[in-house]
């Protein structure tokens, strides 16, 4: 009888780029994330961290950065 591994946890890493400068509405220039968001980060479940990357995307398609990390 094999061993059953336990469920795999999802884990939703930072986007830091280590480019910490935050713009006049208080977004990072690095990552796209708030201040707010930067800050909370660490006590973030998996749902709100995706919640704020959906954000991150969409911050970024909007800033007009063609930079990729």
């Amino acid at each position: 009888m094999k061993d059953k591994k336990p469920p795999a946890v999802e884990v939703v890493k930072s986007p830091c780029v280590h480019i910490c400068c935050l713009d006049e509405q208080d977004v990072c220039l690095g990552c796209y994330r708030t201040c707010d968001e930067i800050c909370k980060w660490g006590a973030m479940n998996t749902e709100e961290r995706k919640s704020v990357m959906k954000k991150v995307a969409e911050r970024e398609d909007a800033s007009g950065n063609i930079m990729k990390f």
